[in-house]
């Protein structure tokens, strides 16, 4: 079955309680029968209804659950002129699949890893009884 494509301008008349469509990551997503069950009230998903929602979305930090849950309400993805460049979502959504180039190089870095506030607390203690002791 091909996926249905939508342009952002039909995704626009979708913007009521009665017709709730969004645009996540290009994909069209139609959470109209879920609008009483959204955790953080239908007035969240109403707000962005007709528009594209990647980035509250992203922002909200959504749950393993609440992304697997979506996959029911996707109906087709944009056309690709209305498309934007985004990063792609790993659509397995599991923690032990993470890519190694999702991490930044400063996460592997001395100050970032647990040595530096072990060798500091070392430090501290030392000039703490020096000074005091």
């Amino acid at each position: 079955m091909a996926t249905k494509k939508f342009t952002r301008k039909e995704i626009a008349e979708h913007n009521s309680r009665s017709d709730a469509v969004f645009i996540i990551d290009n994909e069209v997503y139609d959470v109209t029968k879920f609008l009483d069950d959204h955790p953080g009230g239908h007035e969240v998903l109403i707000g962005v209804a007709g528009k594209d929602a990647t980035e509250s979305f992203e922002d909200i930090g959504h749950s393993l659950d609440a992304k697997e849950l979506m996959k029911k309400f996707l109906i087709g993805e944009l056309v690709d002129e209305d498309k934007t460049n985004v990063k792609k979502r790993n659509i397995n959504w599991s923690a032990a699949d993470t890519d190694a180039t999702d991490t930044p190089a400063e996460s592997t870095s001395f100050t970032s890893s647990w040595k530096f506030p072990v060798l500091l607390g070392i430090i501290m203690t030392i000039l703490y009884t020096y000074l005091f002791g």
